[in-house]
């Protein structure tokens, strides 16, 4: 019976008969710390159990072994530990050299992606149109896109009416556009849905009282997202720096949308706002109707004012 010889050859060129095969072998390593006898082995002992039986007499692990067998010594093909040593250029009463490989390297580990942060935009408010046209146009900060972002919007859902009914509105679709137009207004979630739509964009709000994302336009199948931090009554865009040293490279505010690592830094940044205690409970917010000066608390109950008055413009007291 002939093995197929692997990792090389032997001596002369040829390939050796493996002797002994259905028997008993027995094997001798010579290792920096003397010559071991091996037993127990036969033609059909595998690979993985003589790098085990090695391991245990000179104490170097398979994976840092080299075994050298023949005259001139020529290294033996470790990757498959499977392998019979029938399969081997060996014969019972051969000597094998076991020499360690130096450990290896580890390869070295990408470096982590930079940090998100904030990036303040006025409190106006429009800071959420002021944001989402940040974070869409790359970290291009102008205030002024407000009014052509609320005109934006009510066309939209005046060409809808039936989508952007009262039953969504909570007024009617006139009402509302004309609501939306004004600059005393807020965005909120109505707004964030429509604004991912014309964009093709996710937009994620990351709530910082709650410590968790909202995610407008997850099921539309968009390639990228972006990200607000919301802190109850306040937006702001989120941008990592660019990894560019130039100081007019522009900020990264769009991202693929399979990068979850920047959903966890976005938690993270959250979290710690969160411990810091900067958000605004809306639900106590101190709140006053600037059309009939009546006090309200919280953000239901300017809500219900406003269905019942018709008044829409509040203060914070």
């Amino acid at each position: 019976m002939f093995g197929a010889a692997k990792g090389g050859h032997l001596g002369g060129g040829g390939r050796r008969a493996a002797s002994g095969a259905g028997g008993m072998w027995r094997l001798r390593c010579k290792a920096k710390d003397g010559t071991h006898v091996l037993q127990g082995l036969s033609g059909g002992t595998r690979l993985r159990e003589l790098q085990g039986q090695i391991a245990a007499v000179t104490g170097i692990a398979p994976a840092a072994q080299r075994i050298l067998a023949g005259y001139p010594p020529e290294s033996l093909d470790l990757s498959d530990g499977d392998t019979a040593l029938a399969e081997l250029p060996l014969q019972s009463g051969d000597m094998l050299i076991v020499e360690e490989e130096p450990a290896r390297p580890a390869p070295p580990a990408p470096p982590a992606p930079p940090a998100l942060r904030r990036t303040a935009v006025p409190a106006d408010n429009s800071c959420l149109f002021t944001s989402v046209h940040y974070v869409v146009e790359g970290g291009v900060l102008e205030p002024a896109c407000a009014p052509d972002m609320r005109r934006l919007i009510a066309r939209i859902v005046a060409g809808d009416p039936e989508r952007y009914s009262e039953a969504v509105l909570g007024r009617s679709n006139r009402d509302y556009c004309d609501w939306i137009r004004r600059d005393d207004t807020w965005g909120g979630a109505i707004e964030i849905s429509i604004l991912s739509k014309f964009y093709q964009c996710e937009i994620c709000v990351v709530d910082t009282q709650t410590v968790r994302i909202d995610r407008f336009g997850e099921d539309a199948g968009y390639p990228r997202r972006v990200l607000l931090l919301y802190d109850g009554v306040h937006y702001d865009p989120l941008q990592r720096d660019p990894p560019d040293p130039d100081p007019d490279a522009p900020p990264l505010t769009i991202f693929p949308s399979s990068d979850d690592v920047v959903l966890v830094q976005a938690l993270e940044l959250a979290e710690a706002a969160r411990s810091r205690r900067q958000f605004t409970d809306v639900n106590r917010l101190a709140l006053r109707c600037m059309v009939c000066q009546k006090g309200l608390t919280g953000q239901a109950e300017a809500g219900e004012h406003a269905r019942e008055t018709g008044h829409a413009n509040f203060g914070e007291v």
